[in-house]
């Protein structure tokens, strides 16, 4: 018998559905059966992964905000602050330029560490602005995220990982996105499902057929428990 292995999942473009938006409600019973921890590791504002791991029935481990927010389960760690990314979309505003999420911006209401933008957005000036404050932006595909240079999701997997107990030599992780590199670089086996990015694709060990869920899935499937 072998056992499950640790796994470190993105949400967007991971676990959605196949037109690439709303979590794919397939993924909900294997994650909860997987007898192994399983951490949530996303771009996304801290209750998010922490609403899913509540409504999939798993242990809350989170990394939130591309490593700006640490979720132990027990723990909570701030590795960077929001004042300064904020400060960007101020500036940014004052350029004549917006968020792109409308006057009440849930997307932004409950981040920690780090501003998005949307991707309807222009990117030049907000990484020209960014980088007058030190920052940087990152693409996910999804949103542009203003933040800290320092923080990833790497880092907060390891926080995680020292925490609990986990060893990351024997964990899998499945991603489609620059911020997944990190995360890629500190497991045993790393998977892109094959819409990710080029840079997840270079630093993946393999990119997938299937794409969003469906790939996470046939990894699920193959790396899991075996009798």
């Amino acid at each position: 018998m072998t056992t499950d292995p640790p796994l470190v999942l993105d949400i967007d473009g991971t676990l959605t559905r196949p037109e690439g938006w709303g979590i794919d409600p397939r993924i909900f019973d294997p994650i909860r059966d997987w007898e192994a921890p399983v951490v949530i590791a996303t771009g996304k504002a801290f209750p998010y992964p922490v609403a899913l791991c509540h409504f999939a029935g798993i242990p809350e481990l989170v990394v939130a905000e591309n490593g700006g927010v640490v979720y132990t389960g027990d723990d909570v760690f701030f590795t960077a602050d929001r004042e300064a990314a904020q400060a960007v979309v101020e500036d940014y505003r004052a350029a004549g330029y917006s968020p792109g999420w409308g006057e009440e911006n849930t997307v932004n209401r409950w981040r920690e560490t780090e501003v998005a933008v949307n991707l309807d957005q222009p990117l030049e000036p907000l990484r020209e602005i960014a980088a007058s404050h030190g920052l940087e932006v990152v693409d996910t595909g999804y949103a542009y995220h203003v933040k800290a240079t320092e923080p990833n999701k790497g880092d907060g997997l390891e926080t995680i990982a020292e925490h609990v107990g986990i060893d990351l030599e024997t964990a899998v992780a499945v991603g489609d996105s620059v911020n997944d590199v990190s995360t890629f670089e500190a497991v045993d086996r790393s998977f892109a499902v094959n819409n990710a990015d080029e840079l997840a694709r270079a630093a993946a060990d393999e990119v997938l057929e299937a794409s969003h869920a469906d790939g996470t899935l046939a990894v699920l499937e193959r790396v899991g428990r075996a009798v």
